[in-house]
């Protein structure tokens, strides 16, 4: 099963977009914009990126600094639900295939992925 988080404004979203069909993989798509996931949802993808939440929020998003998280010191389930409140902040795309995830910034991160 591969899913992948997509915001249809963003070009690197595209080329993810474009990348799964081009290869013909069958996928959900899941503008996350509009169906914001759910921190059980956002915990699962997290876990799977290896990442901590933090590292997955967009810090140069212009909301990021309208919030002040640029000087809040948050716990993980706080980056989480704030990410569930403004799924602007999450970094795009994420591909998740099987039982993996990467982010596509670069996107050779999906193609490696992909390829793995």
């Amino acid at each position: 099963m591969t899913k992948i988080y997509h915001n249809p404004r963003c070009s690197k979203s595209r080329e993810a977009l474009q990348l799964l069909q081009s290869r013909e993989i069958e996928f959900d798509e899941v503008r996350y914009l509009d169906n914001p996931p759910t921190k059980t949802e956002l915990r699962k993808v997290i876990k799977l990126l290896n990442l901590r939440p933090e590292q997955l929020v967009r810090r140069k998003e212009k909301l990021f600094k309208e919030l002040g998280l640029d000087s809040e010191a948050l716990s993980d389930s706080q980056w989480i639900a704030v990410m569930v409140e403004h799924p602007k902040l999450i970094e795009r795309p994420i591909v998740v295939h099987g039982d993996r995830a990467a982010i596509g910034r670069p996107i050779g991160n999906i193609v490696d992925l992909l390829d793995a």
